[in-house]
């Protein structure tokens, strides 16, 4: 394996996040924060518990999966899109590195990026929420995992799009209402029993419902399907990019 090519675009990727703090780490911590000041605090209070556990700590685990969730596509999808934007792509398709290695550089960074966010944000919910991590390896392996996964994702994202505006359809469009009816804000033991059916083909559900088990032990459905899921979801990513090196789509034209 080539490690100082790897070396060499996680090195890049990495820097330009510390070039744009305000926008990388800054922005996203504040805007959750406010998430934390209205529901945690002032909605929070007025609000009972569910299943035992503060509104406004019950929330904690769905803002943080979507915060992370934004930013491993964003930070994926960016990275490998302005190579192509700028027409650098081809000094990195000629370089001695293989597509495993460019992968690995750009995704590496990306969720290093996103880990780096999250646990930031989990740091800034301790000044408006108290709330607890029963199992914190659990806790960290979903952060990863979900990381790992949507930043594959993102790199496709940046490759299949062909401007600027592309890179934010998925995240805005599709992302965001996912995460937002996929239990953040409430358990789905709520809803209706038809609309909890419905709701189980929301794949962000099990995402939540994992990272919140990782947090206080109760869930919507079992950890080893949120873990089971987010496992498929990394393999078809995985496939999604191996066909796209072998084909060389959108890069080779």
């Amino acid at each position: 394996m080539n490690l100082y090519g790897v070396r060499a675009i996680y090195k890049f990727e990495m820097n330009r996040m510390w070039r744009t703090l305000m926008q990388s780490v800054a922005s996203p911590v504040i805007s959750t924060s406010l998430y934390f000041v209205v529901f945690g605090s002032a909605i929070g209070s007025r609000m009972g518990d569910i299943e035992g556990i503060s509104y406004g700590a019950f929330i904690i685990p769905g803002l943080v999966m979507l915060s992370l969730l934004m930013q491993s596509i964003s930070n994926a999808s960016f990275g490998i899109y302005m190579p192509k934007f700028s027409g650098t792509i081809y000094e990195v398709l000629s370089a001695p590195v293989s597509y495993f290695e460019v992968v690995l550089g750009y995704v590496g960074a990306a969720t290093t990026k996103s880990v780096i966010l999250g646990l930031i944000i989990l740091a800034t919910a301790r000044l408006f929420v108290d709330y607890t991590v029963l199992h914190p390896l659990w806790m960290f392996l979903f952060l990863i995992l979900t990381a790992v996964t949507f930043s594959l994702f993102g790199f496709i994202i940046g490759i299949w799009a062909d401007g600027f505006e592309k890179l934010q359809v998925v995240p805005l469009m599709i992302v965001t209402p996912l995460v937002f009816l996929g239990g953040t804000f409430y358990s789905i033991d709520m809803l209706p029993e038809v609309w909890q059916t419905i709701t189980l083909f929301n794949p962000v559900v099990y995402l939540i419902s994992g990272f919140r088990w990782a947090f206080y032990g109760v869930s919507d459905v079992h950890i080893m399907v949120s873990v089971g899921m987010i496992l498929v979801f990394l393999s078809l990513c995985m496939g999604a990019i191996w066909w796209i090196f072998k084909t060389g789509y959108r890069l080779r034209s």
